[in-house]
């Protein structure tokens, strides 16, 4: 079956001060280059929570490159919609014909997700990025978080899978070389400007998330994590509190 073109909505937002790396060079041939790199452990960092996810129905899923983690998501959980935000055209494409009979579920946005502005209304329950922090300095990750918070359901969950350089010599001579030299390599394929790992924990208790559970592959190369939205009282952006008014204008 041939799936039907992606349903896209880019929405207008200010030019960035530096423009999104260029993957859509890399969306034909990018499993293979994870595959001939890492095998099947960035497949399987992605998959670490895909069994908590069952109970969610609308996810906003950032990054997934050619759509591997959204096809498993969608063939594991029937119920939920998918809302995919990417820079890379291309690569949206892909993630769309992956999905297969699927691809209904699935909303697109072509867009530098540091530049877009999520609709309030949507009410996520989900969100997840897989090495897609990775792309982001640390300021950046913190500004996003709080740029999405607006349109989240108290208690969101936020998975992440990334890098990571561990303590102890496996990091000093193993991880922080390799992890450079990617960040070489992607720079030259995809002029991806960031050099260095960011602070992702630190940007999101900044802001409101709280860490529920991470789990560590390679000896701590790649790490999946769990995070949930902390719900705070005086916090403006809170999705219930926008319901309840709207109920109590229209009651």
């Amino acid at each position: 079956m041939t799936p039907s073109p992606p349903k896209s909505a880019a929405m207008p937002a200010a030019v960035a001060a530096d423009a999104p790396p260029n993957f859509d060079r890399l969306a034909g041939i990018y499993r293979w280059l994870e595959w001939l790199s890492f095998g099947p452990w960035l497949s399987r960092c992605r998959r670490a929570f895909l069994e908590r996810l069952a109970d969610r129905r609308r996810a906003l899923i950032i990054g997934d490159g050619d759509g591997r983690f959204t096809c498993r998501l969608l063939r594991a959980n029937p119920r939920i919609e998918v809302d995919a935000v990417d820079a890379s055209p291309a690569m949206l494409q892909t993630l769309v014909r992956r999905a297969g009979v699927h691809h209904h579920r699935i909303r697109t946005y072509p867009v530098d997700a540091r530049q877009w502005q999520p609709p309030e209304d949507h009410g996520y329950d989900l969100v997840a990025t897989h090495f897609f922090l990775d792309c982001l300095t640390t300021a950046e990750i913190e500004r996003l978080a709080k740029t999405l918070r607006p349109s989240l359901v108290p208690g969101a969950l936020w998975v992440v899978s990334e890098f990571s350089i561990p303590p102890g010599r496996f990091g000093r001579q193993v991880a922080e070389p390799l992890v450079s030299f990617l960040y070489a390599v992607f720079g030259l394929l995809t002029e991806l400007s960031v050099r260095r790992l960011p602070d992702g924990r630190a940007a999101l208790r900044g802001a409101g998330f709280r860490l529920v559970e991470s789990r560590s592959l390679l000896r701590g190369l790649l790490v999946g994590e769990l995070w949930q939205l902390r719900d705070l009282p005086d916090d403006p952006f809170r999705v219930s509190d926008r319901v309840t008014s709207v109920l109590k204008s229209t009651g």
